[in-house]
């Protein structure tokens, strides 16, 4: 190789550099503004703080931190939870319900039903010390799922067989891989059972009504925001005013803007939303996680571990 294409490859090697440099230090920048604007409540002004929750609800490490934040943040007088969620897993719901109800201790929190708020969902929503629905949102489907698939029909057509040896009968059980015997659909109806009680409490101590009154509405059924308000599950309808009304009482002026405190992850560079983790990927060739892809294709459905409280759409 000649001395002039060592050369040009040394001036492109250092060409690339910069340019690596420069795209980490945007990407830096621009994930620093965009945590700065999550939360502009630094400035010192008071505020009523928002936080939305929205899809599938699952364990949530990042919305317990800011919600911790906003209950230890003196210029957030209030705090107001905008939910659109089928629900999620019984123990997202329970982690979020209980870090409200922190929130809640030294602020009064307001749950905003809005097009959807079942299940976890609405397990969310009794965090509030007050919930507001519009007349036509959806709520309800107070009740735990526990769901496995079932695949042996299938291997038996492909030919294939799974043998197992295990320590106990109840191992590893219910198994995609055969029926579950007596025993094991016993063991996770008591943990339904359990788990439905809990909720069953819930609901009973946060919206002051008999158990036995609860019990009739946890069927899994659904209610729209006005019938919802006259079983007792929501306290009123509307939306931002009536938000706004109920916070006079808590003395909350009606003047405070309302600021959205929003996750920090998701940064804009150029105008174009890209996450600032995926920008560094793509500088550096690395690779996405086959979870990440599959869960974009399926749905974050079939990613749900554990006992489930979700409204389902459209099943049998």
């Amino acid at each position: 190789m000649d001395q002039s294409a060592i050369a040009d490859r040394r001036q492109l090697r250092r060409k690339l550099t910069f340019w690596r440099v420069a795209a980490v230090l945007i990407a830096a920048i621009a994930a620093f503004a965009a945590i700065a604007s999550s939360y502009p409540a630094a400035s010192g002004q008071n505020h009523v703080a928002r936080v939305s929750i929205s899809g599938i609800i699952q364990d949530d490490r990042e919305l317990l931190e800011r919600l911790d934040r906003i209950a230890r943040n003196e210029h957030a007088k209030a705090l107001v939870v905008s939910i659109t969620s089928p629900g999620g897993t019984t123990y997202g719901g329970e982690t979020i319900f209980k870090a409200l109800r922190r929130v809640a201790e030294k602020k009064p929190v307001v749950s905003d039903v809005r097009t959807l708020a079942a299940s976890a969902g609405y397990m969310v929503a009794a965090a509030g010390d007050r919930i507001v629905a519009g007349e036509s949102s959806i709520t309800g489907s107070i009740g735990v799922i526990f769901q496995y698939p079932q695949v042996k029909d299938l291997m038996d057509k492909v030919g294939v067989s799974l043998d197992e040896i295990k320590s106990a009968p109840l191992k590893a059980e219910p198994s995609p891989f055969h029926p579950p015997s007596e025993d094991a659909k016993a063991m996770v109806r008591r943990m339904v059972e359990d788990s439905f009680a809990w909720f069953v409490d819930l609901v009973a101590d946060r919206r002051k009504l008999p158990r036995e009154d609860v019990l009739k509405l946890a069927d899994g059924s659904i209610y729209t925001g006005r019938q919802a308000l006259q079983v007792k599950l929501v306290d009123a309808l509307g939306g931002d005013p009536e938000i706004r009304d109920y916070l006079e009482t808590r003395d909350v002026a009606r003047t405070l803007p309302v600021v959205d405190y929003e996750p920090p992850r998701r940064t804009s560079l150029f105008g174009i939303g890209i996450d600032s983790a995926d920008l560094l990927k793509g500088i550096f060739d690395l690779g996405t996680g086959s979870t990440d892809a599959l869960k974009k294709l399926g749905g974050e459905k079939l990613f749900l571990d554990g006992l489930v409280s979700v409204w389902q759409v459209g099943r049998d």
